[in-house]
């Protein structure tokens, strides 16, 4: 079973993939990507179709993003886009919840089907902080979702509470509670984007890189790792 389940969630992960390559690519035009232009018509279309369609797109939207974090999607790229198309505030706010059911998913099919492969791979190299996370399993993992999980990739970060057994609820709320710093400036920076876009009329890298909507984020960031590495020196 666990491994029929493996082989089916692999390919529904690949068909999820190509999916969605597909969908992006088939809608651009690869003789203008050295166009600014032409990314300019794409925003302004991108405006018109999400704001016409506000509900069903955000409902689209978290769907998406749970079945992508479920089965292990990397998750940047997505933040970025939930900033692009729904702005700052309300990209954040759907990614947050989306991730944080999709992570929820993900945990919980690990804990039925993966629980002996999940110890085996990530027992020896994360064993040391096992007791650490349950001395309080709620405050530990949310520092670790505010410290971007000490390196491990997103997908496998979201399967670490099995390995000491974590509670539902807790996993929950500490990864949304986690979540909300970098994914506001991971949605910032993708709103900024759009505004950059919408009003520049040729692009420039400095430009954009001195922009408020760009820098002021960048410099969040900035600050988010310095405290990162605070909060990783002295708890973890």
């Amino acid at each position: 079973m666990s491994k029929n389940l493996k082989i089916f969630l692999g390919i529904s992960y690949l068909l999820l993939l190509f999916a969605f390559l597909y969908f992006i690519f088939t809608g651009i035009e690869v003789s203008r990507l050295d166009d600014f232009s032409y990314y300019k018509e794409l925003q302004s279309d991108l405006n018109i179709y999400v704001s016409k369609n506000i509900i069903y797109n955000l409902i689209y939207f978290f769907f998406f993003s749970i079945i992508w974090v479920a089965l292990l999607g990397f998750g940047s790229p997505i933040l970025i886009i939930s900033g692009i198309l729904f702005g700052q505030w309300l990209g954040t706010f759907a990614s947050i919840i989306s991730f944080s059911v999709g992570a929820l998913v993900l945990y919980s099919i690990g804990i039925f089907f993966f629980r002996d492969l999940v110890t085996k791979i990530l027992e020896k190299k994360l064993g040391k902080y096992i007791l650490l996370f349950q001395k309080n399993e709620f405050y530990y993992f949310f520092l670790y979702r505010f410290v971007g999980g000490l390196g491990v990739p997103f997908g496998l970060q979201n399967l670490i509470p099995i390995l000491f057994g974590m509670k539902k609820i807790n996993y929950f709320f500490a990864s949304f509670f986690g979540f909300i710093p970098s994914f506001f400036i991971m949605n910032t920076i993708g709103a900024g984007l759009n505004s950059y876009i919408e009003q520049a009329q040729t692009f420039n890298v400095f430009e954009l890189m001195l922009s408020p909507e760009i820098y002021s984020p960048i410099l969040m960031f900035a600050t988010l790792m310095i405290i990162s590495l605070i909060i990783k020196k002295k708890f973890f």
